[in-house]
């Protein structure tokens, strides 16, 4: 891969990553509410509707920075700021497999456990899309 294509599938990946949590965001306030009831943990001390809301609002606020961030090193500390969300929210991940509850599809063992297998792509997603490219 040639040096100017690195950048330029890099802001790619950045901004994909952004659009999917804005994306993510707006279901958990709307459509998708009931399926993001499922990732919420039963030992969760809050009312699940009250995490999914929150949890909506940080995807829309963290999609819509990765929209707008562009300069480092801020950029770096965002991509930071999302992989840590996503190892964040692996726990609602591991309940659902556990819990063996369904949504999104997720209806089965096997369905759940390859879903976690997931989280560290995303969590690479967010470091590589916004590393440094000068480095």
């Amino acid at each position: 891969m040639s040096r100017s294509a690195k950048p330029v599938l890099q802001a790619i990946g950045q901004v994909s990553l952004g659009a999917v949590l804005l994306s993510a965001g707006v279901g958990h306030l709307t459509t998708k509410r009931r399926e993001f009831r499922a990732q919420v943990p039963s030992w969760v001390p809050v009312d699940v509707d009250t995490v999914v809301v929150v949890s909506g609002l940080a995807e829309l606020a963290l999609g819509s920075a990765l929209l707008a961030t562009w300069r480092q090193p801020a950029r770096r500390l965002l991509g930071r700021a999302v992989a840590g969300f996503f190892v964040g929210v692996l726990p609602g991940n591991i309940a659902q497999y556990v819990e063996r509850r369904d949504g999104f599809g997720l209806d089965t063992d096997r369905k759940r456990a390859l879903r976690l297998l997931g989280q560290p792509a995303l969590v690479a997603w967010a470091l590589s899309a916004t590393r440094d490219r000068s480095r």
